[in-house]
């Protein structure tokens, strides 16, 4: 019995190496089970038993990919000593690990309207865990009277579409080029919150 758990989840750790492959080289769109079936050496009926289908293995794939992002920033956290600090590090985190290998899958995949609503959903859902961050970072700045007493909740929206929206260039620009830009919109948005101005 622990042989055949162990077979079964060394082939769902193949079945998602693969298909993390071919979805960051080809896209959502142009990646069948078929094709993850073929690369991993285990059958269709294999990834079904786990995965369901393709839409639902892909969405696991974005958790997963969202979590490493989450734990990367948690590493990176401890060693910034004030909120300010931890601002400007979020704000490198976010321009360096914006472009994950499946973020253009991703999209593909909310944006054809043959995607359940429950998949896309479920892929919108990622959003809460920068947004997350943003307003523990927000939150503990106020507690540790680093910066004014504010609507964290509005902060961190403004926060979220302001780094979400520099995002866009790193599809076109150089990303060490775009540290400066970024270091300046918290420079900026520190103006506003920080105790004493910056």
């Amino acid at each position: 019995m622990n042989k055949r758990r162990y077979d079964s989840d060394k082939a769902k750790i193949e079945i998602i190496k693969h298909a993390i492959q071919l979805f960051s080289q080809h896209g959502y769109n142009q990646t069948s089970v078929g094709d993850i079936s073929k690369a991993s050496g285990y059958s269709k009926g294999h990834i079904y038993y786990h995965f369901e289908n393709k839409e639902k293995l892909f969405v696991l794939l974005a958790q997963q990919s969202m979590k490493n992002w989450h734990d990367k920033w948690l590493q990176q956290e401890s060693s910034y000593t004030t909120s300010t600090d931890k601002l400007y590090g979020m704000a490198m985190h976010v321009l360096y690990e914006y472009q994950t290998p499946l973020l253009k899958s991703g999209q593909e995949l909310a944006s054809n309207p043959k995607s359940s609503p429950d998949s896309i959903q479920q892929l919108f859902n990622l959003a809460i865990t920068p947004m997350n961050a943003y307003r523990a970072i927000l939150q503990e700045g106020i507690d540790q009277n680093e910066f004014v007493d504010g609507n964290v909740d509005i902060w961190t929206v403004l926060l979220s579409t302001w780094l979400g929206g520099l995002c866009q260039l790193t599809n076109h620009q150089n990303l060490k080029s775009l540290e400066p830009l970024f270091h300046q919109a918290i420079t900026i948005f520190l103006k506003e919150i920080k105790k004493g101005g910056i």
